[in-house]
């Protein structure tokens, strides 16, 4: 069974980064998606980015409110997926989950948490101003 493992939440300032990790063991597949959902207290779960592939194909997706700040990336070899996390901002703070699917999301669909049927523990992001 798929499990995801994720790290590197902490506190920074504003303006600073961070890099999370979401590490997924057991069982891979060819094609799937993997990405970073958040959740601030008193706030629905939000879209982050979500890397998904198909064979070579890989596809890119990111909330409009962090693209430019944010990139997602994927290391095949280590089943690894990464969120580089670069000019936080306070309203950044949010406990960010790690979620996995065993389908291709397209533009209307990446979005959509319970398309995504693996999740992560989640790991605190606290961005001070």
């Amino acid at each position: 069974q798929v499990q995801l493992v994720e790290s590197g939440g902490g506190l920074v300032q504003a303006g600073g980064s961070l890099r999370l990790s979401c590490v997924a063991s057991g069982r891979t597949f060819s094609s799937g998606a993997m990405g970073w959902f958040r959740q601030a207290p008193g706030k629905e779960r939000e879209s982050v980015a979500v890397i998904s592939w198909s064979g070579r194909t890989t596809y890119i997706y990111y909330a409009n409110s962090v693209k430019g700040r944010f990139t997602i990336s994927r290391d095949n070899a280590k089943n690894t997926v990464y969120l580089q996390m670069n000019s936080l901002k306070p309203e950044d703070t949010a406990v960010y989950s790690c979620a996995a699917g065993n389908f291709v999301p397209d533009g209307s669909t990446w979005s959509v948490y319970s398309k995504y049927n693996l999740w992560g523990q989640g790991t605190q992001v606290t961005v001070s101003s």
